[in-house]
């Protein structure tokens, strides 16, 4: 059930169980609104954790208990994940905002649906403008490189290829994104593709993908990437949360794939030595 708030017509107890929104919210400086989060969310927002802020079950393992407790006035989750998560969070009675980001296109409009529900559409769109203008500066820088084939994978076992944001950040970068963005794939046929970089970037992993480990298991040592020194791991929260965290994502792909055009940047780790061939990979 919704509530009326004392002079304003906009949410002030906002409970955030996707990071992407806790990002954008700081984004537009209203992170003060933000009465519960996820652990997750301080990962990318550390601000948010200690003080009173209330820490719940994220998008996957909503609670109607847990986000009844905090009262707020709007809850923001990520769907479609599990049914019985989003069913928790209308059980809740509160108000919900879903967030369901494919495509950068989608997170500009996710990022001004936000700002427009806290009142402050203005910043949202300088954040959208920020993004775009730095966007469009490393594409402009790449324009007349020689493309490299990319592989970027945002899970180990199955092995699943990067979301389309991502597919569209590579490009940007510099790079043509080999596979179907968000769709599983063999070690074959990425084999088969031949990628001169291969990125990987598992969710919840931060940096620590275990990046000769799964080259040496995979057979992926004949590589053009492996030959060359060009495999990384990115920090997930860079390129797996969409929002404007995307622009470290970006820095991050564009040294990885054009090193001599962009400086090292934090959040990017690099691996020269390639292992020999070990039993099956049985995953993280």
């Amino acid at each position: 059930m919704t509530r009326a708030m004392p002079n304003s017509h906009t949410p002030l107890r906002i409970v955030c169980l996707q990071p992407s929104a806790t990002v954008i919210l700081h984004a537009i400086g209203e992170l003060g609104r933000v009465v519960a989060c996820t652990r997750y969310c301080a990962d990318v927002v550390p601000e948010v954790a200690g003080g009173d802020r209330v820490i719940l079950s994220d998008s996957w393992t909503a609670d109607a208990n847990q986000i009844v407790a905090v009262r707020p006035d709007l809850v923001i989750a990520a769907v479609p994940y599990q049914e019985k998560a989003v069913s928790e969070i209308l059980k809740s009675g509160s108000r919900f905002l879903g967030l369901a980001p494919k495509t950068l296109a989608d997170i500009y409009t996710d990022i001004a649906t936000i700002a427009g529900a806290v009142g402050a559409t203005t910043r949202g769109e300088q954040v959208i403008a920020e993004m775009q203008r730095h966007f469009n500066e490393v594409r402009s820088r790449t324009t007349a490189t020689k493309r490299l084939r990319v592989f970027c994978e945002e899970w180990g076992k199955p092995i699943i290829a990067s979301q389309p944001w991502v597919a569209e950040l590579v490009e940007i970068a510099g790079g043509d994104f080999l596979g179907k963005p968000g769709a599983s794939i063999s070690p074959e046929e990425v084999l088969r593709l031949e990628p001169e970089v291969i990125i990987a970037s598992w969710c919840g992993a931060g940096e620590r993908v275990p990046l000769e480990k799964i080259v040496g298991e995979r057979g992926w040592q004949q590589t053009a990437a492996a030959r060359t020194g060009h495999i990384f791991c990115i920090r997930d929260e860079y390129l797996n949360t969409p929002a404007p965290t995307l622009l470290y994502g970006l820095d991050a792909l564009a040294f990885a794939i054009h090193p001599e055009l962009f400086s090292r940047t934090k959040g990017i780790r690099q691996i020269t030595d390639v292992p020999a061939s070990q039993v099956s990979y049985s995953g993280p």
